[in-house]
């Protein structure tokens, strides 16, 4: 995650954990978000659905909205102490909203009457460094600081036991592979591709990349020219094959060292987006808990 500035992400550290803390949220599985949410003395919208308002709405409704939102997924009103939501939204995805909202509100800096947020946004690397810092706050408050990298220690370095945490702390598969990956001790990458594309020949886009920072001290930054991959990659062509999930992939990359190295993978076509976890091979976490598969 592209984080706030240090100062900044040192206190939005020390306010979720206060918050999760005083909420008497913490340790409790899967994370309680609508008890965070009341305990930050907010109101989920439960009348109002995002997904079925005309875009006149938000503007008649909200003196904030300054512009016109593709798709309107969350919303704070700060004097109103309320957070509007699309609840056509997975429950996983709708918890990452509700924390990223109760982030803006947190963040007493954050000076703003309220927030209007999209998939853009909520992106954790939006270009607004109010909105990265909404959703650094929600990544830290939904799993719990440090609580998630306990678990992570239990569990064998693979793609399953990511999933597994999300499920485990009540995040989708995309936040919790992406933390699992940013906060990891061991070397390991993710590259995140949206769904398929035919225009001319059949290629993926890449959503994200991102490395742990042992991974990046051992083989510099990985690129990935064009931002884009086709069916030269093994991986693109177990997308179209239509394969939903593996460990045993094997890829030769030329890293950010000048070297071709040959890395290990998993596999998981989510069928939004294809998550692909390279290891170098031979890397593990020494555990004895088996994850099964879904």
């Amino acid at each position: 995650m592209n984080k706030p500035q240090p100062e900044s992400a040192q206190d939005i550290e020390k306010i979720a954990r206060n918050l999760l803390l005083a909420a008497k949220a913490w340790g409790k599985l899967p994370t309680p978000v609508d008890e965070i949410v009341r305990f930050a003395d907010l109101q989920i919208e439960h009348g109002v659905d995002l997904s079925k308002l005309e875009p006149s709405f938000f503007s008649k409704n909200f003196q904030f909205a300054k512009q016109a939102v593709k798709k309107v997924l969350g919303v704070i009103d700060r004097r109103q102490k309320k957070i509007y939501l699309d609840h056509s939204q997975i429950p996983s995805r709708k918890n990452f909203i509700k924390l990223h909202e109760v982030g803006h509100d947190a963040c007493t800096w954050q000076s703003e009457l309220g927030y209007m947020d999209d998939e853009k946004s909520l992106d954790p690397e939006a270009e607004e460094i109010f909105e990265r810092e909404a959703s650094f706050f929600a990544s830290c408050t939904l799993f719990q600081l440090e609580r998630f990298d306990e678990e992570v220690a239990r569990l064998p370095l693979s793609i399953k036991s990511a999933q597994a945490l999300g499920q485990m702390f009540g995040g989708s598969n995309h936040a919790a592979i992406r933390r699992y990956v940013e906060r990891s001790k061991k070397r390991c990458a993710l590259l995140v591709l949206r769904k398929p594309e035919v225009n001319g020949d059949y290629h993926v886009k890449i959503r994200d990349y991102f490395q742990s920072a042992q991974f990046s001290a051992d083989f510099g930054e990985i690129t990935w020219p064009d931002g884009r991959c086709g069916l030269e990659y093994a991986f693109v062509q177990e997308i179209k094959r239509g394969r939903r999930l593996h460990e045993d992939g094997r890829i030769a990359l030329f890293t950010g060292a000048g070297e071709t190295v040959t890395f290990s993978y998993h596999f998981f076509n989510s069928g939004h987006n294809t998550f692909i976890l390279l290891l170098p091979i031979g890397e593990a976490i020494r555990s004895r808990v088996l994850i099964l598969p879904k």
